[in-house]
Parts: structure tokens; sequence; C-alpha cells
């Protein structure tokens, strides 16, 4: 019998703000079903996307 011991560590935290992330793009931008499911591996892009209509540059002078 040995005496070595098991050590279970859990990193939840990059998953919830995955989530909270993936979650928040989905009511930001008001994707549909489809949309919602792509937006679970490119919610950062999708987001963005969503985002950069919003940005306006500043009139060159």
């Amino acid at each position: 019998m040995s005496n070595d011991r098991i050590k279970v560590e859990q990193h939840g935290g990059l998953g919830l703000l995955w989530i909270a992330g993936w979650l928040f793009t989905i009511g930001f931008s008001g994707l549909g079903f489809w949309w919602g499911v792509l937006a679970i591996v490119l919610w950062p892009y999708v987001l963005g996307a969503d985002l950069a209509g919003l940005a306006t540059l500043p009139a060159a002078q």
C-alpha cells in the first residue's frame, strides 16, 4: 500500500467567463438559435462584428 495522495483541483473560472461571454453575446446581438450555437465557439468574433457597427471613427481634419 502506498501513501500517495490524489489531489483534485478544479479551475472553473475561465469556463464560467466563457459561458458568461457567450450568453451576453447571444442576448446583446439578438442571435437566432443556429447563430447562438455557432457563437459557442466564435462568440468573440460575433461580438466584435456586432460592436464594430457601433464604432465611429473621428473625422479627419
